[in-house]
């Protein structure tokens, strides 16, 4: 893995559920953890539904192994990068060589 790739700063965000001053609880993202990362893999389609187009855009962030993004899941945490919200769908744990992380992500559209 080249060090030098990884010039990008994203921000990995993690659901947690937080309770008011009455008690009601609320599901929330807090920032977790931030790191740089090199992006790959960039896709996209487009849909045609209901007399609009949807676009979706995939693609890959490549970080170093670390023993915060060793625990990160697609279930539980999204990362922010360019101000865009990209939804977690698959961690490729490269060979489980502890050396980097490829986290496979999609647009969420707002």
């Amino acid at each position: 893995m080249d060090i030098g790739l990884l010039n990008l700063r994203i921000q990995i965000q993690k659901n947690a559920v937080i309770s008011d001053a009455i008690g009601n609880r609320k599901n929330t993202w807090t920032d977790y953890f931030s790191c740089y990362a090199t992006i790959g893999g960039e896709s996209g389609t487009e849909v045609y539904r209901a007399g609009e187009t949807l676009e979706s855009a995939d693609l890959t962030f490549t970080v170093r192994y670390s023993s915060e993004t060793a625990v990160v899941t697609p279930s539980g945490y999204r990362i922010v990068y360019g101000g865009e919200l990209y939804n977690i769908i698959a961690v490729d744990h490269q060979n489980n060589k502890r050396k980097s992380l490829k986290f496979r992500c999609s647009k969420v559209r707002r």
